[in-house]
């Protein structure tokens, strides 16, 4: 990609306020428009949110994204029906030990409900605020539970099984964190307690170990900063098998809303890391040791997006899509949604994007002078992503961000009438993480608190 240099943060505010503006119809629209009895919306079909069996992992972006469009408006409707949607539908999310997504239900709804009191931006109540912290210590161990040992650590299990890693669970570990702070465990046969700050920066490791490449000759296709979907393990003695994976092309390129995952899940918990005490991470390694791990991922990770992304930052689903090959010389263009031959994933930038401004703000704390690259890579991205072809401007279509991609190998995303690819649609995990990065832009901007997943729990 082709990093802006010269735009600052405040150059965003007009495309800021123009996604915000779309996103408060839009969230109405899916309310009233969305027959809830289908599941959890999805992504769209035609313009209009439908569902996929596979697992419920999208509801909490559902009601999250109204809960962050109350804070970045003031709009007291949004906060109504995000806490009343999270009293009265998100109870069954807690408990459920099938999915590795609760950070993303959980976090996005329980949390940013209390990190809005916790704020002062909403009044205090002690009993919705233990309402809260309830639901959050719960999920947090529910998320723990789904534990595969391997040497030396172990890994949050994926819900294809003990013998699956994936990527984007990183992003997950939100709920591990918050259930943590709350000063909650993981509670076993005879009594047995296990520490989720141990789980947390045990399942890091394994993603840093294994689903992310550092160029050090581990395989042909060894490349620095290079992630595979899915890493597969032998579950009779923990032992590494092979990459694999599920959205992308193959195990050994890279789906990007799987490298988005990291990029954006190492830099966070870089963030939360810095708050912990010495004494509290020395089982651990100590921080110096974690920091590089999670260091070295988190940049290795951005490093490979800017590069093998576009000139304005937003990739296609995968930087080894078979037919790649037949766009000429793809990299040194802008993408295009509408060519013949593979999708863009704009979700995969939405996402992408936060991981870019963190670890730059991250390295800016540190003095590291490579923070600026980073920094303006991820405000790059946020410049076209906010704008057409990208940022939904018609009022009837459920989404807020098009041009986002599902599943590209199982066929599940809409091809339009006259299109050879799947294009125009969106998704609700796509659609929430623009909001995020809209918000947490939009607090450095106006001077706000700095936002943090964490920041309802410290």
């Amino acid at each position: 990609m082709i990093i802006n240099e010269k735009l600052k943060a405040k150059d965003l505010k007009p495309k800021i306020a123009k996604l915000w503006k779309a996103s408060g119809a839009k969230i109405k629209r899916i309310d009233k428009e969305y027959n809830p009895k289908k599941g959890s919306p999805v992504f769209t079909v035609k313009g209009k949110y439908s569902t996929r069996g596979w697992t419920e992992w999208t509801q909490g972006f559902q009601y999250g994204a109204a809960i962050l469009q109350f804070d970045a408006t003031g709009d007291t409707s949004f906060l109504d029906y995000g806490r009343k949607a999270t009293v009265d539908k998100m109870a069954s999310h807690l408990g459920h030990f099938g999915v590795h997504d609760h950070g993303f239900n959980n976090v996005s709804t329980y949390g940013n409900l209390l990190r809005l009191m916790k704020e002062g931006k909403t009044p205090f109540n002690e009993w919705e605020k233990h309402f809260y912290e309830l639901g959050l210590k719960l999920s947090g161990a529910v998320q723990a539970k789904r534990w595969t040992d391997i040497p030396n650590g172990g890994f949050i299990h994926s819900f294809n099984g003990p013998h699956s890693l994936f990527v984007d669970t990183i992003r997950s570990l939100r709920s591990l964190v918050v259930s943590h702070e709350l000063d909650y465990a993981l509670w076993g046969d005879h009594d047995v307690k296990t520490s989720l700050l141990e789980r947390t920066i045990l399942h890091a490791k394994a993603t840093a170990d294994y689903s992310v490449f550092y160029g050090e000759g581990r395989d042909s296709y060894d490349d620095w900063g290079r992630t595979a979907h899915e890493c597969v393990f032998n579950t009779n003695d923990g032992n590494y098998r092979c990459p694999n994976s599920q959205q992308g092309y193959t195990g050994f390129t890279t789906w990007t809303r799987g490298l988005a995952w990291a990029m954006a899940g190492f830099a966070e918990q870089l963030e939360y890391l810095t708050t912990l005490s010495k004494k509290a991470l020395r089982p651990y390694g100590g921080f110096k040791e974690i920091e590089g791990i999670y260091l070295k991922a988190a940049k290795a990770t951005c490093d490979f997006y800017i590069k093998n992304t576009p000139t304005d930052g937003i990739p296609y689903w995968d930087t080894g899509a078979p037919n790649l090959h037949k766009m000429g010389d793809y990299l040194n263009r802008p993408s295009d949604p509408y060519n013949d031959f593979e999708p863009v994933d704009s979700s995969a930038a939405a996402i992408g994007a936060q991981g870019l401004l963190r670890l730059g703000q991250y390295l800016k704390a540190k003095k590291d002078k490579s923070w600026t690259t980073y920094w303006q890579a991820g405000l790059t991205v946020i410049q076209h992503l906010f704008d057409e072809p990208y940022l939904s401007t018609d009022t009837k279509h459920h989404g807020l961000i098009l041009h986002s991609i599902y599943h590209q190998p199982n066929g599940w995303d809409y091809v339009p009438k006259g299109s050879k690819i799947a294009n125009g649609e969106s998704s609700m995990w796509g659609d929430y993480h623009a909001r995020e990065v809209a918000l947490y832009l939009h607090r450095i901007i106006e001077k706000e608190p700095y936002y943090t997943f964490y920041a309802c729990v410290k």
